[in-house]
């Protein structure tokens, strides 16, 4: 697989045949990989090893140096858009992020700036750049986005929340408010995702981690409407459209033929979702990335070649399944049952691609 074109992982996307089910795992650069410590402990704050390209360039390649994974994913987060935007982002150890500048007024959203990501952020640019020198064509490198409405419950907010009462409340008291804080984001995703593409990524992922705290009224208007945007606007340029797109809502299996709908490549669904179901419903129109519950992970590597085989099996014969967790892994996962897992769908799903592939 010289070229990123024909690489597995991408091949999988267009649901075109492979040799084996192609894998790669959300958050598999991070807190699990001793070595990534090690890493995050030179650069004083996960910040600062975000803004830092190589150091974000070593973490991105670690879990390739350990495993046979089929992509990597730059490592970074999907709150640097509206730190960008001048909202200052923070990290609290074990609380997550936050902003000392919270979107919450008409007035709030107009003056953020919809940031140059070769200024503001040119930091993951550079990052990009670097990892790809670094894979050499190894496999194909995926950036990313938050979705608007994710990003935005963060910017809003100000911290993460348990029940979101604040952006809920602008949602259904302002909905002006929340569509033009959505606007606002959306246009620089798109900014952003194509100066990810033009560093260097050869896909593009969507990762929608509150979509599903909406009722689907809700969730077609403020999140599934402005991802379809994100997916438009880079399908409708002739430099992006050859780059594959996967959007993924957690808790959104409800949505899932809506998600298809989008034009994206690839649907990505968490273990609360059937895979067999969704590929009766939406496999003859795209991809399908998942599902594995992270937490098979803390079970034997006997357990967990149990699981991996199950979703093969669920997921059945053929082409347009991409292996991933259905959330990301957790810091306290141990490296060995992560070396089970990989080594479970490269050893077994073989058998479900014909020879020929």
């Amino acid at each position: 697989m010289a070229e990123f074109g024909s690489s597995r992982l991408i091949n999988a996307l267009y649901r075109r045949s492979v040799d084996r089910t192609p894998i790669w795992l959300m958050r598999q650069a991070g807190r699990y990989l001793p070595e990534y410590r090690q890493v995050r402990a030179e650069a004083g704050s996960f910040l600062n090893l975000c803004k830092t390209p190589e150091l974000a360039c070593q973490v991105t390649l670690q879990p390739l140096n350990r495993f046979a994974l089929d992509g990597a994913i730059i490592f970074s987060d999907i709150l640097v858009i509206p730190d960008a935007m001048g909202l200052d982002l923070f990290f609290e150890e074990d609380r997550g992020p936050g902003f000392f500048n919270p979107v919450r007024t008409l007035k709030d959203i107009e003056n953020l700036p919809i940031p140059d990501p070769q200024e503001s952020l040119g930091y993951v640019l550079d990052a990009i750049r670097l990892s790809v020198a670094e894979l050499n064509n190894r496999v194909p490198l995926i950036g990313f986005c938050g979705s608007p409405w994710t990003v935005a419950t963060y910017m809003v907010e100000g911290k993460a929340s348990n029940n979101h009462s604040v952006i809920k409340a602008m949602l259904y008291d302002a909905p002006h408010l929340c569509h033009a804080l959505l606007e606002k984001i959306t246009e620089a995703s798109i900014l952003y995702l194509k100066a990810q593409i033009q560093s260097g990524a050869k896909i593009a992922m969507v990762f929608d981690t509150w979509g599903g705290i909406l009722s689907s009224r809700a969730y077609f208007s403020f999140s599934l409407a402005y991802m379809k945007k994100i997916v438009q606007a880079l399908k409708e340029d002739k430099a992006f459209q050859q780059v594959p797109i996967i959007l993924f809502t957690k808790n959104g299996g409800q949505w899932i033929e809506e998600i298809a709908q989008t034009g994206c490549e690839c649907v990505g669904i968490d273990w609360t979702h059937d895979i067999q179901k969704t590929r009766a419903l939406v496999g003859h129109k795209v991809a399908i990335q998942g599902n594995l519950d992270p937490c098979v992970l803390y079970a034997n590597p006997n357990k967990i070649r149990e699981e991996v085989k199950q979703v093969l099996e669920d997921f059945g014969m053929g082409p347009g399944h991409v292996f991933n967790l259905g959330h990301g892994l957790h810091p306290d996962m141990a490296v060995p049952h992560v070396e089970a897992l990989v080594q479970a769908v490269i050893e077994l799903s073989p058998n479900f691609h014909t020879k020929e592939a």
